[in-house]
């Protein structure tokens, strides 16, 4: 076992650190904190950060992120990285891949602990060892050697100026504000039903757009052709930093354990996120959201968590984590808040 101790930075040595997060969106937005305290806290740190091409424009505009790296081809990124000579690898991604690029650079490298033991209990078992950690805590805990300390300023998100979007270009009905409804997830059991999406945005009785990425183009068109106006189908039209711009601007934003979640607490936004087959107790809840924000889940069903992720459809057939959810709550909860300060 090699004993590091952590000494500071050499006299005219700047210290390159490479944060290595592969996916997804949200996963992505919750290691800002690690980015933005390393940055700060590390006199002379010069921090670098290795993700897939799809997932760049997220950090692009990150002030406390030196340079990007691309992973395309493994075997060319790791030739790539070599010649920069890094002094530590901080892993936020923990993965076989990411073993094999820490086995191939000459640098020493601290892990993210995944807790996948204590996930697979939970999800299998139903036996809870998880502790009251967030995610984004347990990222920080990663670079403990460095005496890199939660500055408890929350999730960064910075949007380019050239995807901001001009309320004054939206249709007059949402030019004075709107609620935000992330309708997406990467799997269904995540996802509200159709019917139950319609059903929230008509009992607000309030301007409701609609995000999410192309493949919620049709179900976006679905809900809001039978909701009518003030309901905007927004799915596809535009790009991530576009809808981080839109989340920004909302007064409200209803969404479900997806991106769009971490990005509104990124932007401090009164969120109400709706939970299906995962939980919070997998440490993902929107991290330091506006007091006011408010968790929706059906509690006591003995099938959840069925899943770490999700699945594309429920594996006991009945779907009782969303379709028991109350839309009523949910509509009033979501017009309550657009209306307080």
């Amino acid at each position: 076992m090699v004993n590091l101790e952590y000494k500071g930075t050499a006299s005219g040595s700047p210290l390159k650190f490479l944060i290595v997060r592969f996916s997804s969106i949200g996963d992505i937005v919750l290691t800002t904190p690690a980015v933005r305290c390393l940055k700060q806290q590390v006199e002379g740190a010069e921090v670098h950060y290795l993700t897939k091409p799809q997932f760049v424009p997220v950090i692009k505009a990150n002030p406390y992120i030196d340079r990007i790296h691309e992973l395309k081809d493994l075997r060319q990124t790791i030739n790539d990285l070599r010649r920069e000579q890094f002094t530590y690898i901080i892993d936020l991604h923990h993965n076989l891949r990411t073993a094999i690029l820490k086995s191939r650079l000459p640098a020493i490298s601290f892990s993210f602990d995944k807790l996948n033991i204590e996930k697979w209990l939970l999800v299998n078992l139903r036996i809870d060892r998880m502790p009251d950690t967030h995610i984004v805590d347990r990222y920080l805990d990663t670079m403990s050697l460095f005496d890199v300390e939660n500055d408890c300023g929350g999730l960064d998100y910075f949007v380019p100026q050239k995807d901001e979007i001009d309320m004054a270009g939206l249709p007059a009905p949402f030019r004075d504000g709107y609620i935000l409804f992330a309708i997406g997830a990467n799997h269904a059991t995540k996802r509200l039903p159709t019917e139950k999406i319609m059903s929230i945005c008509r009992e607000t009785g309030l301007p409701v757009i609609l995000a999410g990425g192309k493949e919620d183009i049709s179900r976006g068109k679905e809900i809001s052709d039978a909701c009518g106006d003030p309901v905007l189908n927004a799915c596809g039209k535009y790009n991530i930093n576009q809808s981080a711009s839109l989340v920004r601007q909302a007064k409200v934003v209803i969404s479900h354990d997806t991106g769009l979640m971490h990005m509104a607490a990124a932007f401090n936004k009164k969120i109400i996120s709706v939970w299906g087959n995962t939980v919070p107790r997998f440490g993902m809840t929107p991290y330091l959201p506006h007091p006011k924000s408010a968790v929706f889940e059906v509690e006591g069903l003995k099938c959840r968590p069925c899943s770490k992720l999700g699945y594309r459809k429920c594996p006991k057939s009945h779907f009782r984590c969303m379709t028991d959810q109350d839309t009523g709550k949910i509509a009033a909860c979501a017009a309550e808040l657009f209306k307080s300060r």
